[in-house]
């Protein structure tokens, strides 16, 4: 039956160009973002997961530039630490040249002077971000000899955890400015050259300016020799502990970059469009759109046909 009032084929193509054109304008959507699933609308699921992650990755990038911090304030007191052991070496050196017999002490005192200054400058300026691990005072308040990094963040089940690295600098320390605490280069050693409670000389400190070559003055600065050169041994020994705290920071920094790249691919396998799909989906539908407009002008135009019964 043909009818004015209700015309099915206009009705069923306008239809189909609706469909199409909805289709049409979710792929051009995907085609301008490059997302598959852009807003919680597309895939709620899918969209939530993503969204957390990242947050995730936020969080991983801030855990990166803590970890650069981290390796940087490492850096600045192994370098310093490094630069006193040469000091100190000079030191034993002059040490050394003093114990012969005749030379004129006071002028080996002046050198040693200098170098002692040095030491101290170093401890002092191994400063990064405002923190020194090289000199301290161990009984200002909240003062923490072991240091952490943040080095990871992680969510399971829900449950967020943020890892560190801990690194102890009790024994890295060259000077401290309590009263009951002493660093490397401040403590008081003993005859044997190690730090204790029975010591009467410091690397920082000691002087050599009224030794004379009577047997006691040669065996107290064969005991300054030997204090120097445990001194250089312990700063050896941090050195190594800091080079190895480095090491492991740079680690854990690469690691949480790789994973950081993961994370990125597992919400692109997620969200993003297929761009070759996609393309090939939004040609076809612009053939189907012109179709489906021309069909509902064919479908408009049929009516016009019922007029030729009325001449």
């Amino acid at each position: 039956m043909s009818s004015i009032i209700t015309n099915v084929s206009a009705m069923t193509a306008l239809r189909s160009l609706s469909a199409t054109n909805a289709s049409l304008e979710k792929t051009q959507a995907r085609v301008s973002t490059g997302l598959r699933v852009a807003s919680a609308e597309d895939n709620a699921g899918y969209w939530s997961i993503a969204t957390t992650m990242r947050s995730d990755k936020s969080a991983l990038s801030t855990v990166k530039d803590a970890l650069g911090l981290g390796a940087a304030t490492i850096d600045v007191a192994y370098t310093a630490t490094n630069s006193a052991i040469e000091v100190a070496k000079e030191i034993k050196n002059k040490l050394v040249a003093a114990r012969q017999p005749g030379v004129d002490r006071t002028k080996f005192q002046s050198e040693i002077t200098e170098l002692q200054n040095q030491l101290s400058s170093i401890g002092e300026s191994a400063v990064f971000s405002g923190q020194n691990w090289l000199s301290v005072d161990s009984s200002a308040a909240g003062y923490n000899a072991s240091k952490s990094i943040v080095a990871s963040f992680t969510r399971t089940n829900g449950a967020v955890t943020i890892g560190t690295i801990s690194i102890n600098t009790a024994n890295v320390k060259l000077y401290d400015a309590s009263a009951t605490a002493v660093g490397i280069v401040d403590g008081l050693r003993d005859a044997t050259g190690a730090i204790s409670g029975t010591g009467t000389f410091s690397v920082a400190t000691l002087t050599i300016s009224a030794l004379t070559d009577s047997t006691t003055d040669l065996t107290t600065l064969e005991g300054y020799i030997k204090g120097a050169d445990a001194a250089i041994s312990e700063m050896t020994s941090s050195a190594a502990t800091l080079g190895s705290a480095k090491t492991r920071v740079n680690l854990q920094k690469d690691f949480v970059g790789a994973l950081s790249d993961a994370i990125d691919r597992g919400i692109g396998s997620l969200v993003d469009a297929d761009m070759t799909e996609e393309s090939t989906k939004l040609q076809a539908l612009q053939v189907q759109q012109q179709l489906a407009v021309q069909a509902l002008s064919i479908a408009n135009q049929s009516a016009q046909s019922i007029l030729s019964l009325f001449r």
